[in-house]
């Protein structure tokens, strides 16, 4: 068989199989986050979340509602020369906004089951 037959073989196969592999990882919601950002974002968004009254305040005042606080939490940036990563008992994180959230930031207290809303800042 001609190297060229068997490399059009070998691509076919690895085309198939690379659009089963998406079909299947599309239906079941799969995230990958391995990145130090994913990761805590990750954490941050899985637990229960607590607003103090100065966020609720600010919130209140710009006629906004939580689910800028949960934009930030799915596509933000962890400041980490800002956050207290290693603080006990509770670690403290600088969150800022991307694209339309660039002049939102918050700031969160992760505690082992309860993540509050310490602060929120707009540009």
């Amino acid at each position: 068989m001609q190297l060229l037959k068997r490399f059009g073989y070998y691509l076919i196969g690895v085309t198939i199989g690379s659009i089963g592999v998406l079909y299947f990882w599309k239906n079941k919601k799969v995230t990958f986050d391995y990145g130090m950002d994913a990761r805590t974002l990750k954490s941050l968004r899985i637990k229960k979340h607590i607003y103090s009254t100065d966020v609720k305040k600010v919130l209140e005042t710009k006629g906004k509602d939580s689910s800028i606080i949960n934009a930030l939490l799915f596509r933000g940036d962890v400041d980490f020369g800002k956050s207290k990563p290693r603080l006990k008992p509770c670690a403290e994180y600088f969150i800022t906004g991307k694209d339309s959230l660039k002049s939102v930031s918050i700031y969160v207290k992760r505690c082992d089951s309860i993540v509050t809303i310490k602060d929120i800042f707009w540009d």
